[in-house]
């Protein structure tokens, strides 16, 4: 499975950067993703639902930690490019 297409939207605010759509094979959209500025830099967050009890849980995310840091690595590769362009949406080359 491939990421055929990730759709940045970035913010302006101090812990969200941006919110990402990732498309897998061109037929597969997950939306949702966050871009989270962390106290050791950024990470990407998956959608997630708030629980009764206040937490939070996860509503997609990756199985194995291999594929997430190769989807984290693609969506952080993105935002830095857009960041430096200057720009707020677009996908992978």
């Amino acid at each position: 499975m491939e990421i055929t297409e990730i759709n940045i939207n970035i913010r302006d605010e101090d812990k969200l950067k941006a919110f990402v759509n990732i498309t897998f094979d061109d037929v597969f959209v997950i939306r949702g993703l966050k871009v989270i500025q962390g106290n050791s830099g950024l990470f990407v967050c998956m959608p997630s639902r708030k629980m009764p009890d206040g937490t939070y849980k996860d509503i997609a995310h990756p199985i194995s930690n291999e594929f997430r840091q190769k989807m984290e690595a693609l969506i952080l590769s993105e935002y830095h490019r857009l960041v430096a362009e200057g720009t707020g949406v677009g996908a992978p080359e």
